[in-house]
């Protein structure tokens, strides 16, 4: 707890049996309340790891894409009370240490969502990242400023953090159940006029972490620049999308309420 705020971090895993251990012991346990993991129908052993772990452990019964497995997360993190949440991948791709560093400015008050961002000490690539990768890094994140006013410094991490606020605002359920998900959340970050902040963070890669291959790059790569049209067409009145409209249907408190309209 930090600033009498509950922090819950969530892993949206799939194949981590590996890596998950490595992960959840970095987890700095004097900060963080719960660890909830989302395990989006592997076939490994990474639910069995997560119970030994003692996590509380959510299985998809059948595979929902990366934003499907978030759109579980972020529900069952608020569905537990938390007033900061943070998204860690658990493939020991990303240091879990920086947990506390992110939670603590968004406890602060001065940010709403805050990104460990992979490019801010100019050592991706030392860090085994992908020359490919960072050169399309670079691009669509230099493309998504232009268009969305904005300066940061990559919008591509897997590492974030976020108030609840953010998670109960935001048309979550309006989203892609696929990678660009990612994207169109901080799209939407933007457009709701939420705070985002960064940290530098290094990052690992090697065999057991996980990576999309070349062509789902691409696809991603191109939901980017949609979603980042989009959002300059809604700004300029030009057109309308359920990713920037504030619809309550669209929200994660709705698929809550509905879950407990069921259970009574």
């Amino acid at each position: 707890m930090l600033h009498g705020q509950k922090v819950v971090v969530v892993l949206p895993a799939y194949k981590a049996g590996k890596t998950l251990e490595k992960t959840v012991a970095e987890i700095p346990q004097d900060t963080v309340d719960e660890v909830l993991l989302v395990d989006d129908h592997s076939t490994d052993d990474t639910v069995e790891v997560a119970r030994q772990l003692g996590l509380k452990v959510f299985v998809h019964p059948e595979n929902r894409g990366y934003g499907g497995n978030q759109k579980t997360c972020y529900t069952e993190a608020l569905r537990l009370d938390a007033d900061i949440v943070v998204m860690l991948h658990p493939d020991y791709q990303y240091d879990p240490r920086l947990v506390s560093a992110m939670a603590a400015m968004i406890a602060s008050g001065i940010y709403d969502a805050v990104l460990g961002s992979r490019i801010l000490d100019a050592r991706a690539l030392h860090g085994g990242m992908p020359k490919y990768k960072y050169i399309f890094n670079r691009m669509l994140t230099a493309f998504q400023n232009l268009l969305l006013g904005s300066k940061l410094s990559e919008f591509h991490t897997g590492y974030r953090a976020f108030s609840k606020q953010v998670l109960e605002t935001l048309p979550l359920l309006a989203n892609s159940d696929d990678f660009v998900f990612d994207n169109q959340m901080l799209t939407q970050c933007k457009a709701f006029g939420f705070n985002m902040g960064e940290i530098s963070c290094p990052t690992k890669y090697f065999p057991e972490a996980s990576s999309i291959s070349f062509g789902r790059s691409v696809t991603y790569g191109l939901g980017v620049l949609k979603t980042s049209l989009k959002y300059r067409f809604w700004k300029w009145n030009m057109c309308r999308s359920p990713l920037f409209e504030d619809d309550p249907a669209q929200r994660l408190t709705t698929r809550l309420e509905n879950d407990s309209a069921d259970d009574s």
